[in-house]
């Protein structure tokens, strides 16, 4: 039904064009002729009514327009007025007004109606009128005035006239109403299918916090047996190397933050989101202590005058430092050497670590044997990150080492610089450093740096 209707909406006013003016054809082939379109005096009212109702659903006004123009012709006798018998034509007026009272706007709806109604006054005039018309097929003829004409049938025919107007305009409200009805009804289908979609999320989402509760219960005991298995290990075995005992003790300091971080994740989830709190630039050194009490040569230098970052930013900043220092361990091993600098001389925080590449990596390729066009979660976390708060972050072996350079612009501002845009204020930057400052010689200077594209770099991404 709704194709059906839709179809109608397009080539409805067309057919009904293309019907009125044939049937008009055929009731009037026996006075027509072969020249009618010369001799015929109903040809005007019938060419401009099917034009009328042709363009009625497409331009509304122009169809309003060929009755305005219709009427107003005969009225100054540059068209024939109708014979008594003609009258009906006029009916195509109200034919275009159901069309457009169907699929016009509200304002094209009311001016319609409006036009509509004068149409009717102007048809009465023609049609009663002694100077104009012939009457219709049930007046006697009416050569008397026209005082005496519009006081004996002027009313009559009007209301004739609107009558008709009025049941075609029904059934263009009726279609309307019948077309909005059924948008509703889809609305009310979509609608009813979001919400069970959305309870359906509900359902998944409180099962996931069920489930992330009860892995939370699993990772306590898990953690909490590790911690005290490592502390107990460590106090039984006092005659032990310094190494093992330190190894020991980093155990179990591990395991407790550990504990202490799925406690703030898991626990901390409310509706609004994260209320734990998060960890802070000022976590930056303590990190860097537990870092080399698990065996890495962190070695953190600062230049410039530190700057308050917003709490995302610290944040961002925290874990970039903790994933650099994460994937140092785990692709470099115990005794890695790791380079922190904080440099705050700039426009904002320009961060660089480095760390040393092991044997098994080699251009073009990862540590663990994978493919080249390989990349970790871990880089592009830490990018996703330093674009969240505003700045942006470049990776790449560089010689024997790998790099990670961050930059995170002091405020709110987002940073309209990008990596590939900064080569020259950034050699700057560092020639100044290193030429000025010479006893602040940043840990991470880029001198020497490998001719890699930033694809080529990305290729050996680690995380």
């Amino acid at each position: 039904m709704e194709q059906t209707l839709k179809v109608a909406r397009q080539w409805g006013a067309p057919v009904a064009a293309v019907i009125f003016f044939a049937l008009w054809c055929v009731g009037e082939a026996g006075r027509i002729g072969t020249w009618w379109l010369s001799y015929w005096p109903g040809t005007w009212m019938i060419v401009l009514m099917t034009l009328a109702i042709g363009v009625a659903a497409w331009r509304p006004y122009a169809s309003l327009g060929f009755t305005a123009t219709l009427l107003l012709g005969q009225l100054t006798h540059v068209i024939p007025p109708p014979w008594d018998d003609y009258w009906a034509i006029y009916i195509g007026s109200f034919i275009a007004l159901a069309f457009i009272l169907w699929t016009g706007s509200g304002r094209q709806r009311v001016i319609a109606g409006a036009a509509n109604l004068a149409f009717a006054a102007g048809m009465t005039v023609l049609i009663v009128s002694w100077r104009y018309g012939w009457g219709v097929g049930w007046f006697p003829r009416m050569p008397f005035g026209d005082r005496f004409n519009f006081n004996y049938y002027g009313a009559q025919l009007f209301s004739t006239l609107i009558l008709i107007a009025a049941g075609c305009a029904a059934v263009g409200i009726a279609l309307a109403l019948y077309e909005d009805r059924g948008k509703l009804f889809q609305s009310k289908v979509l609608v009813q299918a979001n919400l069970k979609e959305t309870e359906v999320e509900l359902v998944v989402e409180q099962e996931r916090t069920r489930i992330a509760r009860d892995l939370h219960d699993v990772l306590a005991h898990s953690l909490a047996v590790i911690a005290a298995q490592a502390d107990g290990t460590r106090y039984l075995s006092q005659d032990q190397p310094k190494a093992v005992l330190d190894a020991l003790e980093n155990i179990a300091v591990s395991a407790r933050h550990a504990l202490v971080d799925a406690q703030r994740v898991i626990e901390g989830v409310r509706d609004d989101g994260l209320v734990a709190p998060q960890p802070r630039l000022t976590d930056v050194g303590p990190l860097v202590e537990r870092m080399r009490q698990g065996s890495l040569k962190v070695q953190q230098s600062e230049t410039g005058t530190p700057v308050e970052l917003g709490a995302g930013q610290q944040l961002a900043v925290f874990r970039i430092v903790q994933e650099c220092l994460t994937n140092a361990l785990k692709h470099g091993g115990r005794g890695t050497a790791v380079r922190l600098h904080f440099d705050w001389s700039g426009p904002g925080l320009t961060m660089h670590v480095a760390s040393e590449l092991p044997a098994s990596v080699s251009i073009g390729g990862t540590d663990d044997g994978g493919a080249a066009g390989r990349v970790g979660r871990g880089i592009p976390g830490m990018r996703e990150r330093a674009h969240l708060a505003g700045g942006w972050l470049s990776s790449g072996p560089d010689g024997e080492q790998f790099r990670v350079t961050v930059f995170i612009p002091y405020g709110s501002r987002p940073a309209s610089l990008l990596p590939e845009d900064r080569t020259e204020s950034a050699a700057e930057q560092e020639d100044g450093m290193s030429g000025t400052e010479p006893e602040r010689e940043p840990a991470l200077a880029l001198e020497g740096a490998s001719s890699l594209s930033g694809t080529e770099r990305e290729s050996v991404g680690r995380g």
